[in-house]
């Protein structure tokens, strides 16, 4: 059975580095992190752009879930809210696959270091920290499963994902 693996988190809870990770340990798979299909200067949110970047999303999922050479589709992104996926999964062709939904998670005190190191390395900026934090709580409302990345390295958190 081919597998769509959406993965969510707020900001600096390890997402993308997870998923790299995971997509190197699941056979035939291909990774969309949602951030690529919005990586602007400046970065706008308008009801037009928050379309733009749905629209992105869905076309390039459907066009790795329509691909016979990807077994495993991964799909990271914030999705702090159960709307955001609804309407993800809305748009998508899932004949022939099944959905994993996973949130990463972890202590406020470990995602505020990792962002102030991120801060601190020009990577993000200061204002990520408190907007990701605030954001961390969503997670427990949504129908996913959560997995705690507090001292974890993100190869033990795909392979926990990978082992589900």
């Amino acid at each position: 059975m081919k597998t769509l693996y959406l993965i969510g988190g707020t900001m600096g809870v390890g997402k993308t580095a997870t998923c790299q990770r995971l997509k190197s340990m699941l056979p035939n798979a291909v990774l969309l992190d949602g951030d690529w299909c919005w990586d602007a200067d400046p970065f706008v949110v308008t009801d037009e752009t928050k379309a733009m970047v749905m629209d992105n999303i869905c076309h390039v999922l459907n066009n790795f879930i329509n691909c016979s050479a990807y077994d495993n589709v991964i799909f990271c992104w914030v999705m702090h809210e159960q709307q955001i996926v609804d309407d993800i999964l809305s748009r998508l062709d899932m004949s022939g696959y099944i959905v994993r939904a996973i949130s990463l998670v972890c202590s406020v005190e470990e995602l505020r270091e990792r962002l102030e190191k991120d801060v601190a390395a020009g990577i993000r900026q200061p204002d990520v920290i408190d907007r990701s934090v605030a954001r961390l709580p969503l997670y427990e409302d949504l129908d996913s499963e959560r997995i705690d990345t507090t001292g974890l390295a993100p190869e033990q958190v795909a392979s926990r994902i990978a082992n589900l």
